[in-house]
């Protein structure tokens, strides 16, 4: 049976298809899928460590509340108690599929992105829209002076994002 390693809000987890787990909240919304960053791909005795072809697809199924943690203080002799409470903010997510294999419902979505990335300049790196503040500043020095420029000016008429701003105006100034 194949499983794989998956990071996701700084923690990894060990998946198989099917599976159910908690996490801490994600962005995503209820019932949308994602590709969480796939660390290892494992089974039948092989792995792969960091895989460039293979994604798992991940469903969101709901956004519960984790159990409720009681947080008591106390100090002695002086009449000092106070209680709190905290309850974590969990996603429970559901690993559709695990490999290069997509199934016909991540089909759609994709269509979706393409509509979306249609009206954005041709010039601009392939996926720029999914990219994170993060990824786009590590990747920017990779980029040529025109996927540079069209990038800066999509956050500019877009997202306005200003640390994606920072780190491309300080790729366009080199």
């Amino acid at each position: 049976m194949s499983y794989a390693i998956i990071s996701l809000g700084g923690k990894q987890y060990r998946v198989r298809e099917g599976e159910r787990l908690l996490v801490d909240r994600l962005p995503t919304e209820e019932g949308k899928t994602f590709h969480p960053e796939v660390l290892m791909l494992g089974g039948d005795g092989k792995f792969e460590l960091a895989p460039r072809s293979a994604q798992v697809t991940a469903k969101v199924v709901g956004s519960p509340l984790g159990e409720k943690i009681r947080i008591g203080k106390y100090r002695p002799k002086s009449g000092y108690r106070r209680h709190t409470g905290f309850r974590a903010k969990l996603s429970q997510i559901e690993i559709q599929s695990i490999g290069g294999t997509k199934r016909a419902s991540t089909a759609a979505p994709k269509k979706e992105e393409e509509k979306e990335t249609a009206g954005a300049p041709a010039k601009l790196p392939t996926g720029y829209a999914d990219l994170t503040v993060k990824e786009i500043a590590e990747q920017a020095g990779g980029w040529s002076t025109e996927q540079v420029a069209a990038a800066l000016e999509y956050e500019r008429a877009h997202a306005k994002r200003k640390g994606a701003l920072a780190a491309l105006e300080a790729q366009e100034g080199k």
